[in-house]
């Protein structure tokens, strides 16, 4: 491939794909979604869990870039390279088919937005909103199939325009903190009737709460119960760690992988647990959780008015579509990746004369087309869309974990008297691979049951490719694989068939 110097990427570019690609729509939900699940204690818990094993893989991702600097479009390469070719393909179209249903998931999230104020749009799921949504879509693919730079540029301009109205939000939120309203949100559900006097708390509602018997909880869960409902949506927010990794051939420097990933993390950690945590300051944890999504313009409203809430809904839309132009761009690119390795048809690996991946990212906007059209017969499509895009991104998620971990324990790549760095490597790549494990244990059977249903029909990608070349489509392993996940895809068909599963 043509890879002019005008084409590179810089530190910053390559941090603000991270960053652009992790805050999409799921920070701007966040309090009410937490505010459902657990208290302060518990979000604690849950960001110290969600945040180490994250920084685990993102360490991971540095440390594959730093030792394997000949493999390019990590998610999917680190696969192949560790567990053979059947598995690379999987991880590839895992990563593709999540981010482009992640896709659909923000399309339908800004025409909800925007039917709050248009009721054309009703819920997301009218003619109308499918028409703007499509117009929208087809407005994005004109401009990556003008270059990646420009795209890279466009989405470093949203990057920073939609963390404003973040920071704006904590700023406001930090002057409005209140300790004692904290305090007793910090332990989730407290026991209204054992409170003594609220009248201290009238002006947080508190005392009207009590007074017309409404308590957080009637029968509080158990912390652990309350930490696990929060895990999926954890994962789901982080989606996007590894976008440095998968632009790793556009990169100035190789070393600026490793360092915009680790940057990128950081940063979005930090917003993450400030939003959370703050609005445990500001408002109740009933209230946080019967607020409408998108609930940070619920609380804005709530500290400064109803400016607020128009505010944070105009940073939402910014928001999410700077994440999709990033994911976008991650999912073309994977699929490209995929296509010079032979793990899909070479008609992938086509390129326009911009050098994009012409044919991977038609396919792409193609496949979210097709969804959107489904969201039109969907009640759950927004749902939906964020369950299955954390599932499939978790598989490649856990075998980039996988190899890491492999490395370091085979010692591949590393010297013998390098001992502290080889123990250092060792854990991070431990830590991560159980944290993706525990991840799809959090998420249950239906999800890894759906997302066979993609595994199952997609491996015809895998067996066109194999047929092109001419060569054995599976080993042995391989095959025993594949028979295990069409049986999963029909076991998942039959379900969903059945009511047994509800989508």
């Amino acid at each position: 491939m043509a890879n002019s110097s005008d084409n590179k990427l810089s530190l910053w570019s390559l941090t603000a794909l991270v960053v652009g690609s992790m805050i999409g729509a799921g920070i701007f939900s966040l309090p009410a979604t937490f505010g459902r699940a657990t208290g302060g204690f518990g979000a604690l818990i849950a960001w110290a869990i969600a945040g180490g094993g994250m920084l685990m893989l993102a360490f991971v991702f540095q440390i594959l870039a730093e030792r394997k600097p000949e493999l390019d479009s990590g998610v999917f390469i680190y696969a192949k390279e560790g567990f053979g070719n059947y598995l690379g393909f999987a991880a590839a179209l895992g990563f593709w088919a999540g981010t482009c249903i992640g896709n659909v998931s923000y399309f339908v999230l800004i025409k909800s937005t925007l039917g709050a104020v248009f009721p054309i749009f009703g819920d997301g799921n009218t003619i109308p909103a499918v028409l703007v949504a499509s117009a929208i879509l087809w407005g994005f693919h004109y401009l990556l199939l003008k270059g990646v730079k420009g795209a890279a540029s466009i989405n470093t301009i949203a990057t920073f325009a939609k963390i404003i109205p973040i920071v704006c939000f904590i700023i406001v939120l930090i002057m409005a903190f209140k300790r004692d309203l904290f305090a007793l949100n910090f332990w989730g559900a407290p026991d209204v009737a054992n409170l003594g006097d609220l009248s201290h708390l009238d002006e947080y509602g508190y005392a009207g709460h009590a007074a017309h018997g409404v308590a957080p909880s009637a029968e509080p869960e158990s912390l652990f119960a309350q930490v696990r409902s929060t895990m999926l949506v954890t994962v789901f927010v982080f989606l996007g760690i590894e976008g440095a990794s998968v632009y790793s051939r556009y990169a100035t420097k190789r070393s600026h992988i490793g360092i915009a990933t680790v940057l990128g993390f950081i940063g979005v950690l930090c917003l993450l647990m400030l939003v959370t945590m703050l609005s445990y300051g500001v408002m109740l944890r009933p209230d946080l959780a019967a607020l409408r999504q998108p609930s940070m313009a619920g609380v804005m409203a709530a500290v400064v008015g109803r400016w607020g809430a128009l505010f944070i809904s105009l940073g939402l839309l910014i928001s999410v579509l700077g994440a999709y132009l990033s994911w976008s761009l991650l999912a073309a690119e994977v699929l490209y990746a995929a296509a010079k390795s032979q793990s899909v048809p070479k008609v992938f690996a086509t390129e326009n004369d911009r050098a994009v991946p012409s044919a991977a990212v038609w396919l792409t906007n193609g496949t979210i087309q097709l969804f959107l059209i489904l969201t039109l017969f969907s009640n759950y499509a927004f749902q939906l869309a964020i369950e299955l895009t954390s599932s499939l991104t978790l598989i490649p998620y856990l075998l980039v974990a996988a190899y890491g971990l492999k490395l370091a324990w085979t010692g591949e790549s590393y010297e013998s008297k390098d001992w502290r760095g080889h123990k250092k490597d060792l854990i991070c790549a431990a830590i991560a691979t159980l944290y993706a494990l525990l991840m799809l244990y959090a998420g249950g059977l239906k999800y890894l049951l759906l997302s066979a249903v993609i595994y199952g029909p997609g491996t015809i990608l895998y067996i066109w490719a194999k047929r092109e070349q001419k060569s054995e489509i599976f080993n042995h392993f391989e095959k025993i694989l594949f028979i295990i996940i069409l049986i999963a895809a029909v076991a998942a068909i039959w379900s969903i068939a059945a009511g047994v599963i509800s989508i």
